[in-house]
């Protein structure tokens, strides 16, 4: 990104989280509280046919001098996934930055796990072009 990393990082807030919501499952925010320790984020996955729910904990932020991140992880999960982990980690790349989605998830079988991996890659893959929109042509 064409910005310095504390400005991404600090630009993290409930209007980015809206803009990087993918076009299905709907998402329905229910709660936002921020990206701080102790801080929840609350969302109904609407999928047309059912509803659900999805709560993350955010459990470690932390700013140094080449990076900073917070972490969520899930408490309540919609099927089939029963762990997750999701760094949002921003490091300094000279005057700009890059912006890390790093995802540690589980639905309790590898071969679930294995076949899902196409899927995150394909939902997350869709915010880099927000990101560039927002921060600017860079790494993602």
């Amino acid at each position: 990104m064409q910005q310095d990393y504390l400005s991404v990082f600090q630009a993290f807030d409930e209007r980015l989280f809206r803009r990087l919501a993918p076009p299905y499952p709907r998402l329905k925010l229910l709660r936002f509280d921020g990206s701080e320790p102790g801080n929840v984020v609350e969302v109904e996955l609407q999928t047309g046919v059912k509803s659900f729910r999805w709560t993350s904990l955010i459990t470690e932020r932390q700013i140094t001098d080449t990076a900073a991140w917070f972490v969520d992880e899930g408490q309540e999960l919609p099927p089939p996934l029963r762990h997750w982990r999701h760094k949002h980690l921003v490091s300094r790349q000279d005057t700009g930055a890059t912006i890390h989605d790093i995802i540690d998830y589980s639905t309790g079988s590898k071969v679930l796990d294995a076949l899902l991996y196409p899927l995150m890659l394909a939902g997350f893959g869709m915010r880099k072009p927000v990101y560039r929109k927002i921060f600017g042509t860079g790494k993602v």
